[in-house]
């Protein structure tokens, strides 16, 4: 199987992926995504009607005004098909299709800071916070965790190598809220350094917004990373040790090979596709467990929308925010599967 033949059939697996996702999702919410449907359609035709003053000036009665209003919107969810049951083909197809363009209708509770109560809106308002926080904090984790675990792998039983392994297992005991919290004490009230809030004060149309987003960010970026990268090193470190100790390996040593190339050059690009997939499913791993780290430091993206969507049951929000974060966990294992596929063709010719 040639590597364009490969991209071709992960992309069409990945999509039949998304379309399972999306009618289990539809068959799971049922009747009430079919209200969030007419609630749409709702505020989409008040909204026209609002925006033409001479339309309600030319009723004699606001009873005939609001039946001329509830006659629009029967009409249009007749047109749009929404007047048959939710489990019907059409309407599941229908649905589908609202979801895959991102239209989710109108949120019940939450509005974006802008005053929208679209979904859409507030989604496409949070998620580039979330985005920017967690893939940071996956970078500099991925970075400071395969220099490490290499380091580690090289000298193994060393002093480096002992410490590693020990700061790896107490480092992932403590959970996230826990952590996040002495940082903000010590660090926010204590000494002052940072922000207790990770929410900017001035508005996000201020032109120093987003150098204030960044201070702010500092953080709970330290502490995802300060949590993260020790588990890092030691998952590159047991890879690396099973390479080190191949044929190959022992062949360079013998060549004169300075040991640090023979690590950094060759060891580590054998053991690329795992750790490429680890990098993967940690992202958007990350993207999708942002919820507690989010609430605890208030930091303005999806993981806090989510987290005040489910506490006021906001289910157009939740469905909104859940196809979101899938479509970035398919996309982000579909990149993985092509780079894996790049580093071992033994995966796309097999």
């Amino acid at each position: 199987m040639g590597l364009k033949k490969y991209i071709a059939v992960r992309g069409i697996t990945m999509f039949g992926v998304l379309m399972a996702t999306l009618f289990l999702t539809i068959i799971l919410v049922g009747s009430n995504m079919d209200t969030i449907l007419k609630q749409g359609i709702t505020f989409q035709v008040r909204g026209e009607i609002t925006e033409n003053p001479a339309i309600a000036a030319s009723f004699a009665s606001v009873e005939e005004f609001e039946a001329f209003v509830q006659g629009q919107i029967e009409q249009r969810i007749k047109i749009l098909g929404l007047d048959s049951p939710w489990y019907s083909p059409q309407r599941i197809g229908f649905t589908m299709y609202k979801i895959l363009i991102l239209d989710f209708g109108h949120a019940t509770f939450l509005t974006s800071d802008a005053g929208s109560s679209d979904v859409k809106d507030i989604l496409l308002e949070k998620l580039p916070r979330t985005i920017l926080l967690f893939t940071s904090a996956t970078i500099i984790i991925s970075i400071i965790g395969i220099f490490l675990g290499a380091l580690s792998a090289s000298k193994v039983g060393s002093v480096i190598d002992r410490i590693t392994s020990t700061f790896a297992v107490v480092s992932s005991s403590f959970p996230v809220w826990w952590v996040g919290m002495l940082m903000i004490f010590l660090f926010a009230f204590v000494y002052q350094i940072f922000p207790a809030r990770a929410t900017p004060s001035i508005s996000p149309d201020d032109p120093g917004y987003f150098a204030a987003l960044l201070y702010h960010m500092t953080l709970p970026l330290i502490t995802i990373v300060m949590i993260g990268f020790g588990a890092w090193a030691y998952l590159v470190r047991n890879f690396m040790i099973g390479i080190m100790q191949e044929d190959f390996i022992t062949a360079k040593k013998t060549m004169g090979i300075q040991k640090r190339k023979i690590v950094y050059g060759h060891a580590i690009k054998n053991a690329a596709p795992p750790i490429i997939t680890i990098l993967a499913l940690s992202l958007s791993g990350s993207l999708g467990g942002a919820i507690i780290t989010e609430a605890v430091f208030d930091w303005p993206g999806m993981g806090r929308l989510y987290f005040e969507a489910i506490t006021v049951m906001d289910l157009p929000v939740i469905i909104g925010a859940t196809y979101v974060l899938t479509v970035f966990f398919l996309i982000s294992i579909f990149l993985a599967d092509l780079l894996y596929g790049y580093f071992d063709p033994r995966v796309r010719t097999g």
